[in-house]
């Protein structure tokens, strides 16, 4: 019996082993045949090149320049020569003395370790005409390895700096959203460069390659493209970029010129900076300066910057007032001067007042008397309400990062925001673009596109994305009433600009009528003692309102949108009146305004404002 068990103990034994043999050399074939290969076959990836941006006639806006990368061998610090280190980049300043040789061993030291098998990048870009001279030399040398590169160029420096942006080195947080940054190394930053980066840097190429176990290559298996020089268009014309910049010397501020249908032909923000000095990295000096300086340069605000709209928020709350039903086109108000509320007194910009006014006259004049008792006769829920639904306190979803939406004042908001009550005090200061009310340039030209065709559109800078064609439509925001009424905030526009009376009539020189809103917006209240306010141009800079002016054109056929906000400006029309003006002419000039076009309907001939004087 004691055998039998034996005997079949060592059975059982042999029979585990056989099985345990079979699974090995049989069944574990494939994964171990997989693991192989995967020691024996190494992927090398591929930088594509990034895609270069256009303007609308396909001049370059930020292109590649060609040149080289040099990659020291690493271990260079790790052998029985400590010094070997000091010695290629001793040679290498002998070489290009222009190079930073601190720099080169910081970098190198950084990226130089026993687990790291590969070239070490320690100079990023040398131009073409400089290393040609020197490629054969350098390349004999086993410690240096001489790569293609390119670093981006921006032809027109600062010309458009906000809107376009820059590229520069990407830091760790971004390589982590986006692993390709580990092979490119940079990334738009701002602007355009920014917000089109995914499709712009396009996508790596990759070769698959069988090395043996000394790391040496033995055969190519595969090979698959890089996915690059996606070229972006825009909608810009730099020759009227150029125009607007020279306009602008001297101001700060921003300006937006944009056709009815959203596209931005020109946009700047004031002062620019180089877009050139970002590539590689600026000095703290100039960084400081971006980043403190009273005049914001860094700051983009066509979208960043925040203001009270003042008087350019009446054609909106204008069209809210008579297209709500408690108030028409024939409501008219007896302007004094002033309003007294709660002890308070809320002060007409023309002392005098404007006498009996009705809509027309209103936006003609900008007279505040008008918007205060209609504020109180409509209410703030629905003046807060339709003035978001036609795109203040919101997005406007324009293809540039990091777009502020603003506020609009309303009792939810206050109550959140300040956890106060609304008062009829806030009512009046928001139905004249102040108090709390806050907007940027490019939520105010897109008020003005609406009121100039009846459709709220999406502002884009972007004309052509690879071979697709751009175009969002525009947004459908207006009450059936509010259309019906529309013409009559049109007149009022059409009369600040051409008739006697108008806020602008006198400043504006177009070859063609346009229509228009002048703004002044206080940065600074008015003490209720002071009887008669100082000029604006005796105030020191910063006490000086913001100057407005959002204007459409030409008045039958609209087809651009020119707005322009100047930073302590004082009155919109005086001081942005002329160069508005030279930008209608500008677009006529280049092609861009058909005259003689059919008029577009806007009010029956049969209206008019009976109480404008």
């Amino acid at each position: 019996m004691k055998i039998k068990l034996l005997l079949g103990f060592f059975i059982l034994a042999w029979i585990a082993l056989i099985v345990r043999v079979f699974d090995l050399s049989v069944r574990s074939n494939e994964h171990y045949e997989t693991l192989s290969q995967n020691n024996s076959i190494k992927t090398e990836l591929s930088p594509p090149v990034r895609g270069e941006i256009l303007d609308r006639r396909l001049e370059p806006i930020a292109i590649n320049e060609l040149g080289f990368k040099i990659s020291l061998a690493p271990h260079l610090t790790k052998g029985d020569d400590i010094h070997l280190l000091e010695q290629e980049v001793n040679y290498l300043l002998s070489m290009i003395p222009t190079l930073d040789g601190k720099k080169i061993i910081k970098i190198y030291r950084a990226e130089d370790s026993y687990y790291n098998h590969s070239f070490i990048d320690v100079v990023d870009f040398v131009p073409h005409e400089t290393m040609i001279p020197l490629y054969a030399l350098m390349n004999l040398r086993e410690t240096i390895k001489i790569s293609p590169s390119t670093k981006r160029l921006y032809p027109h420096g600062y010309m458009g700096s906000h809107i376009i942006g820059y590229v520069a080195k990407a830091n760790q947080k971004e390589v982590e959203n986006n692993p390709l940054l580990q092979l490119l190394g940079h990334v738009g930053k701002s602007g355009i460069e920014k917000y089109y980066n995914n499709y712009l840097q396009g996508e790596a190429g990759e070769r698959r390659i069988k090395v043996n176990a000394h790391n040496v290559e033995i055969e190519e298996i595969g090979r698959s493209a890089t996915q690059e020089n996606r070229n972006l268009v825009l909608n810009l014309d730099m020759r009227l970029q150029e125009y607007i910049t020279a306009a602008f010397v001297g101001k700060v501020g921003a300006i937006v010129v944009m056709d009815t249908n959203g596209a931005i032909y020109a946009a700047g923000s004031y002062p620019e900076y180089d877009l050139n000095g970002f590539v590689e990295g600026v000095s703290s000096d100039q960084w400081n300066y971006l980043i403190n300086s009273v005049y914001a340069p860094f700051t983009n605000k066509i979208v960043n910057g925040l203001y009270p709209p003042g008087s350019t928020v009446k054609i909106g709350m204008g069209l809210v007032y008579i297209g709500s039903g408690k108030m028409d086109e024939s409501t008219v108000i007896q302007s004094t001067g002033s309003m007294k509320l709660g002890g308070r007194t809320f002060r007409d910009w023309k002392k005098t007042g404007h006498g009996p006014t009705s809509i027309v006259k209103a936006i003609k004049e900008s007279c505040d008397d008008y918007f205060y008792e209609g504020s109180l006769r409509v209410g703030i829920d629905t003046m807060s309400r339709g003035i978001t639904r036609m795109g203040l306190g919101t997005k406007t979803s324009i293809d540039l990062p990091n777009e502020f939406v603003g506020t609009v004042p309303s009792r939810e908001w206050k109550r959140k925001r300040f956890k106060q009550p609304w008062f009829h005090g806030d009512t009046l200061n928001s139905s004249i673009g102040q108090g709390d009310f806050l907007a940027s340039p490019i939520q105010i030209a897109d008020l003005t596109a609406l009121i100039a065709t009846g459709k709220l559109p999406v502002p884009h800078i972007a004309k052509t994305i690879g071979d697709k064609e751009f175009t969002p439509k525009p947004r459908d925001v207006l009450t059936p009433l509010e259309k019906q009424k529309l013409p009559f905030i049109q007149q009022g526009m059409i009369a600040v600009c051409n008739e006697k009376g108008g806020t602008a009539t006198g400043h504006i020189t177009s070859r063609f009528p346009i229509a228009g809103k002048t703004g002044t917006a206080q940065t600074t209240g008015i003490s209720q003692n002071v009887k008669n306010r100082l000029d604006e141009k005796s105030m020191a800079y910063l006490q000086r309102s913001h100057a407005w002016f959002t204007t459409y054109g030409p008045v039958e056929n609209p087809q651009f949108v020119v707005t322009v906000l100047v930073e302590h400006g004082g009155h919109g029309g005086e001081v942005a009146g002329e160069m508005v003006s030279g930008i209608y002419n500008k677009l006529l000039e280049l092609g861009y305004i058909k005259l003689g076009q059919p008029k577009r309907s806007t009010l029956d001939s049969s209206v008019s404002d009976s109480t404008a004087n």
